[in-house]
């Protein structure tokens, strides 16, 4: 059927008087205009008949995957495939006496095939990479990680294709062929083969998500995870600079991610004020009535002090010096004091990990460490209750008589 549409004209110039050669060209040429207009028309058709059919089946569905098909051009790839197929049965018949000519097209033909198939399948892959990003269990899932590796794995099937059309050998050959340079694709490639399996070991291993808060000193990153591929990931930082760190590096060096933090009860705070060391001392009786009025520190004071009486009578203990026997202490007290304000502060979570600690003594002084979780782990809340914290603290170092180390200013130093 095709022949006789195609090859009609040969025996038209013949009956008109002219040669072989002229009537196979002339031939040709014709039939590559009917050609050309036949592509043409079945492109429109297709192309209609596939895009504007395949928008409305996608508009009156619910599902968003016909619709993210028809924004990838799916359809629109695959109109221009069909054409293309019709091309490749009929240009063998219209170049049947010309070889050379008809081995060129051909190879031509099937080659662009081969890219238009690649691009189809992407088109596809980048739907549903679009569709599961959309979904609550995906959004956080590196895909575009997943679709990269599956269209390495196309490409290198993709130029396998291409090399064996061209060079009409067989596949155990090329394989045989490409075992031979093997040592300098992987020498080309190790970035990609690095990032590759980086990826994978990523995921299985789910060292970091979309979405993830980062730190990564080495590469300057501080910020979320909004973009996991082959080769690369993309952190974008607080201060709204963008970092992109290679894939590799995840696995190859260390980095902090913040997802545990934010999964849990709270976020650390841990902080500390400098105490001077010359203002630590022992808590006179007549001082401890005093004392005794801070609400917090009452009750303690109060037993505390009970059993300390009661520890130096029955060791007959001489008190006529302070030193001697048990004694409270100003810091001792106001470490007391702290741990009861954490315990009734709302913007500590109580279930976790709560105190105030006695770090080594240094150079500057004696650090009074607070170690807590707050309830709220947004930044700006949490920033909030460790000022808030550390305020009142400050505040109240005075009441216990001790001092806060500080460098001293050039307003501070008087000299003569």
């Amino acid at each position: 059927m095709i022949e006789k549409i195609f090859n009609w004209t040969y025996n038209l110039f013949k009956e008109w008087g002219y040669s072989d050669t002229v009537s196979s060209y002339a031939n040709v040429f014709v039939n590559f205009i009917l050609l050309g207009i036949a592509v043409f028309v079945i492109h429109y058709v297709f192309k209609k008949i596939l895009i504007e059919v395949f928008s409305t089946i996608a508009q009156r569905t619910e599902t968003q995957f016909d619709d993210l098909l028809v924004a990838n051009k799916t359809t629109k790839y695959i109109a221009y495939l069909i054409p293309l197929l019709f091309v490749n049965i009929t240009v063998p018949i219209i170049l049947k006496d010309f070889a050379y000519w008809e081995g060129f097209f051909r190879k031509g033909l099937e080659i662009y095939i081969v890219f238009l198939v690649l691009w189809i399948i992407r088109s596809i892959l980048n739907a549903i990479k679009d569709y599961l990003k959309r979904l609550p269990d995906f959004n956080d899932k590196p895909i575009d990680s997943y679709i990269q590796v599956f269209m390495i794995v196309l490409w290198i099937f993709g130029v396998t294709s291409i090399v064996l059309i061209l060079f009409e050998t067989s596949f155990t050959t090329l394989f045989a062929t490409f075992g031979a340079i093997s040592a300098i694709v992987i020498l080309i490639f190790k970035d990609t083969i690095l990032g590759f399996v980086a990826s994978i070991q990523v995921s299985v291993n789910d060292l970091v998500r979309i979405g993830d808060w980062v730190t990564f000193e080495k590469y300057g990153a501080d910020g979320d995870v909004v973009e996991i591929n082959l080769a690369t990931v993309k952190v974008r930082n607080f201060d709204n600079t963008t970092t992109t760190i290679p894939t590799y590096s995840l696995i190859s060096d260390s980095f902090k991610n913040w997802r545990g933090m934010q999964n849990s009860g709270g976020r650390r705070i841990k902080r500390y004020v400098l105490i001077k060391a010359n203002s630590v001392r022992f808590l006179h009786t007549d001082e401890l009535e005093g004392l005794k009025k801070i609400q917090l520190v009452s009750s303690y004071i109060e037993h505390r002090q009970q059993d300390i009486d009661k520890y130096n009578t029955n060791n007959n203990i001489d008190k006529s010096l302070t030193i001697n026997g048990r004694n409270m202490t100003n810091l001792g007290l106001f470490r007391k004091y702290i741990n009861q304000y954490l315990a009734n502060h709302p913007g500590i979570n109580k279930d976790m990990t709560m105190m105030c600690r006695h770090l080594q003594p240094t150079e500057k002084g004696i650090p009074i460490e607070v170690y807590a979780f707050s309830n709220d782990k947004r930044w700006i809340n949490y920033e909030y209750i460790m000022a808030d914290i550390f305020d009142h603290i400050i505040a109240a170092v005075p009441y216990f008589d001790l001092e806060i180390y500080e460098l001293p200013s050039e307003k501070g130093v008087h000299t003569e």
